[in-house]
């Protein structure tokens, strides 16, 4: 069975259109440029530092000759879907995946990035430059949560990944250091605004401000408060363990449950509140 590298064109006219995309409604590449390949242990570790396992379908975009893809598909049993706008690599990329023995595990298409639908995704995988990534951030964030993005070298401005990994890449060909960086974000639930509860808790509130994979806010509660700050992943809220204790909430839809609670909220749990649009909860 052949080994696989990662590769990606790093294309100086992507550069172009991320800088004024704000301007433009899609991207579209005239020339060929070259492909970067990474080693199999970068490759390897962006499947792994994401978790991807069967059921998983991982969209690769800027695929390449579609290695990250077929190894997704051939070492951890996942579908895969690959983008690349250069249909001599696509062709190589069905090839490649023939000759794996994974061709009914994994699609390849020339496709604008900006473009793909990328709904069907539980990993997304990308080896982009930071101002292509940054244009892709609010189609990302828009994803299903839960969904992991995992990122080759570069990252997402303000929105720090949940894990960085480094790799040795002793011959890398980019750069001065000899080793690359691995990103990990997982999106999170969108959490902003006022939650009103019913139930043992009626009359109570929780209002939260969120900025990415962070909240803070307050709960409400019989003329007592409880400030909450805390981390999001995927659709799990969670406050660091303190004096009050750790306290656990699940955001499904327009729906947050208590799923663990200590001190006096404990009594609390499974409860729910829902989202309003109201000012104040009634």
């Amino acid at each position: 069975m052949p080994s696989f590298n990662h590769s990606k064109k790093l294309s100086l006219l992507l550069v172009a259109v991320a800088t004024c995309w704000a301007a433009t409604s899609h991207a579209q590449p005239i020339e060929e440029v070259p492909f970067i390949t990474s080693p199999d242990n970068v490759t390897l570790e962006m499947l792994s530092i994401a978790g991807v396992k069967r059921g998983d379908h991982v969209i690769d975009l800027g695929s390449g000759d579609g290695r990250i893809v077929i190894l997704a598909a051939r070492r951890f049993n996942a579908t895969g879907l690959g983008v690349e706008i250069d249909p001599t690599l696509v062709r190589r990329s069905k090839v490649n995946a023939r000759n794996a023995g994974v061709a009914d595990k994994v699609e390849f298409r020339v496709e604008d990035l900006f473009k793909t639908d990328l709904a069907s995704a539980t990993v997304v995988s990308m080896y982009l430059l930071q101002e292509v990534n940054l244009q892709l951030r609010p189609s990302l964030l828009a994803l299903k949560p839960g969904t992991r993005i995992v990122s080759h070298d570069w990252d997402m401005g303000d929105w720090k990944p949940d894990r960085t990994t480094v790799v040795p890449v002793p011959n890398k060909a980019v750069g001065r250091e000899k080793s690359s960086k691995v990103h990990l974000w997982t999106v999170p639930a969108r959490v902003e605004g006022l939650w009103c509860a019913a139930g043992l808790l009626r009359g109570a509130s929780i209002k939260l401000t969120q900025k990415y994979q962070t909240f803070e806010g307050t709960l409400a509660w019989r003329e007592r408060t409880r400030e909450l700050i805390g981390t999001i992943s995927g659709t799990e809220l969670r406050t660091p363990v303190g004096s009050s204790g750790e306290l656990v909430l699940q955001a499904v839809d327009n729906v947050l449950r208590i799923v663990s609670a200590k001190g006096n909220l404990a009594l609390a749990q499974g409860e729910t509140f829902k989202r309003t649009a109201d000012t104040h909860c009634s």
